[in-house]
């Protein structure tokens, strides 16, 4: 999608949000009217003596007053939902101009001992994560942290890019969506595991057979007995002494029914908002499996009612629950309908009915929250492409057609073709500065991507499913003191053993070895290089060390030389990131070490 669709929706939300401001004012307005004149009208009746039409006059203001509570809830929710339509506008305009995501980045799964999370900046701030969610659930978000932690299968991909290819097509359902999860970020409530403690906490019960009967009775015993007093006796002041004994018994069990109110009103706007998206995803047309799949499992088993509207009556019954709140309000439903103990049951009943419906659907919701993340980075990207998986890890290689990293903006990226079908091992050498490592990453992020089931940032990407493995950022650790190089050697006894283990490894390593000296590095690396090889080993490797692109003329069926360098024009030096054949030639340490004042004195040999 283009900026000038999500400016666009940004105006059309401004102009949204102001007028539903000013219905909710006018709304408010008439509800303080409501009550202002209907107190006058009933302080008029009172002096007629006529008892029928004082509670009559009461009942009709009670449900004006009602109405105008839903009416302005629903207007209120309509202007949420606009403000929620605006952020995420906002948001992606944001995204776009690399002003940041306000969805999780997932900075808690940034784990430096993962195979290649940490050094290909998939989790974290400035992260692949933190570019393509937009889970607003912790499921979800726990959804697409598992699809870039892990490879998937290849019918899994497949199936997912179907997805993501049918659900791209409509921008504006994708946004829909996003709009009624958004009751989801920020919050520190997992709603499923919510839900489902809800459910299990025995303490919430309440009632019996007998008070339900009875709470269904008395709006009756009220209604017969007013007819009864117009037309034969009148017995209106023994019915408001029954009211007085609804309200102190209603009074009675307050502490019971705060507990279970408290432990359920967070949930009402949320099971609204789940229910809509719910519905969004029941009432849409898939022709792809995947989507089909999810549309499936939140279908009720054994009821011919859909999900949505399940999750819906009983947010409903919470807002219902709510009314207790208005002093004045719960007071007249708790004498004549005893409205706490018929809120309280009747949602009991429906946790009876409905549990396990509820609970199967989170799974479900969650995984369509990450295909729609998916969905979005294939529209706000058109001319990325999907990559083609290959089946045989062991015969087809990597190749690569204007490959970019899609951390890099496209004003500055340069794109690389590469092709692995000559060898199994690509060793580059370059200079510093010159593009080795992003090239590394780029390979490997792009690789994440494919494996999730997400577009890449190349013209032709095709690869078959490796397991990526990183030897980049090696750090020290005080806590575990742990060296340099102690953490290099850990970190390499890891990818030597997970390539003997495994014959899918693919590795990427930036120069092995830089926490000792030149001549250890060297031989080390020499060394580590063979062993690869013996192993039968697969992956790229980038180093300043010149001298192990001889390893290419002793095994040339397994290793290709690649090369970054500069070209230098005076005193500047000029960098065009572009992968070449062969080893490179030219280096520029001692052009930086003269920048900063430092002159290097080449040595002669006697």
């Amino acid at each position: 999608m283009s900026v000038a669709y999500y400016e666009e929706n940004v105006a059309s939300a401004t102009a949204n949000i102001k007028a539903l401001e000013s219905k909710i004012n006018k709304n408010s307005f008439l509800r303080l009217g409501v009550m202002i004149l209907g107190g006058i009208i009933l302080f008029k009746l009172f002096d007629t003596n006529n008892i029928i039409l004082v509670m009559g006059t009461i009942i009709l203001v009670v449900v004006i007053f009602l109405f105008l509570v839903f009416r302005q809830s629903k207007i209120e929710r309509k202007l949420q939902e606009a403000r929620i339509f605006l952020r995420i506008n906002e948001n992606e305009l944001n995204i776009m101009n690399r002003k940041g995501n306000m969805y999780e980045h997932g900075e808690e799964y940034n784990d430096g001992a993962h195979p290649y999370a940490s050094d290909l900046d998939v989790f974290g701030a400035n992260s692949l994560f933190a570019m393509v969610n937009r889970c607003s659930s912790k499921d979800g978000v726990n959804v697409l942290k598992d699809w870039f932690s892990h490879a998937a299968t290849k019918e899994e991909i497949l199936a997912r890019q179907q997805a993501v290819n049918e659900l791209r097509e409509d921008p504006a359902h994708l946004q829909t969506f996003q709009t009624k999860m958004m009751f989801n970020l920020g919050s520190k409530v997992n709603l499923r595991a919510y839900i489902a403690s809800f459910f299990n906490d025995k303490k919430l019960n309440f009632g019996n057979k007998w008070l339900a009967f009875y709470v269904e009775a008395s709006p009756n015993i009220f209604f017969f007995g007013l007819a009864f007093s117009q037309f034969y006796y009148n017995i209106v002041p023994y019915l408001l002494i029954l009211a007085v004994v609804h309200l102190l018994w209603t009074l009675s069990q307050a502490g019971k029914i705060s507990q279970f109110s408290n432990k359920i009103d967070k949930l009402g706007a949320s099971l609204l908002g789940l229910a809509d998206a719910i519905k969004l995803i029941e009432d849409k047309k898939y022709t792809s499996k995947l989507n089909l799949e999810i549309q499936q499992q939140i279908k009720v088993k054994g009821s011919e009612k859909k999900l949505s509207t399940i999750i819906a009556e009983l947010g409903k019954l919470i807002d219902k629950l709510d009314a207790r709140n208005n002093m004045f309000v719960g007071a007249i439903l708790n004498m004549l309908f005893l409205w706490d103990f018929k809120q309280v049951m009747a949602i009991n009943k429906w946790k009876e009915q409905y549990q396990d419906s509820i609970l199967q659907g989170f799974e479900a919701i969650s995984a369509y929250e990450a295909l729609v993340s998916l969905a979005i980075l294939s529209k706000n990207n058109p001319d990325w492409v999907q990559p083609e998986i290959l089946d045989h890890v062991r015969f087809d290689k990597i190749k690569a057609e204007e490959l970019n990293h899609p951390l890099i903006i496209k004003e500055r990226a340069v794109a690389n073709d590469y092709n692995a079908q000559s060898h199994d091992i690509a060793l580059i050498t370059g200079s510093n500065m010159a593009g080795k490592s992003t090239f590394l990453r780029t390979v490997g992020i792009n690789a994440v991507l494919a494996y999730a089931g997400a577009v890449v940032n190349a013209k032709l990407f095709s690869l078959p499913i490796y397991h990526l493995l990183t030897y980049m950022r090696i750090k020290d650790s005080l806590n575990e003191s742990t060296s340099t190089f102690k953490a290099e050697l850990d970190r390499m006894k890891f990818i030597l053993d997970q390539v003997e283990q495994d014959k899918s490894s693919f590795f990427l390593i930036d120069e092995m070895l830089r926490g000792t000296n030149s001549v250890d590095k060297y031989l080390g690396s020499k060394a580590i290089i063979k062993k690869l090889i013996g192993l039968d080993g697969r992956g790229m490797l980038a180093t300043h060390d010149l001298q192990l692109a001889e390893l290419a003329e002793q095994f040339p069926e397994r290793i290709k030389n690649y090369h970054f360098d500069i070209q230098v024009q005076g005193s500047e030096m000029l960098f065009d990131y572009k992968l070449k054949h062969g080893p490179c030639t030219i280096f520029n340490a001692s052009l930086l070490l003269k920048g900063i004042g430092v002159v290097v004195e080449s040595e002669k040999v006697a």
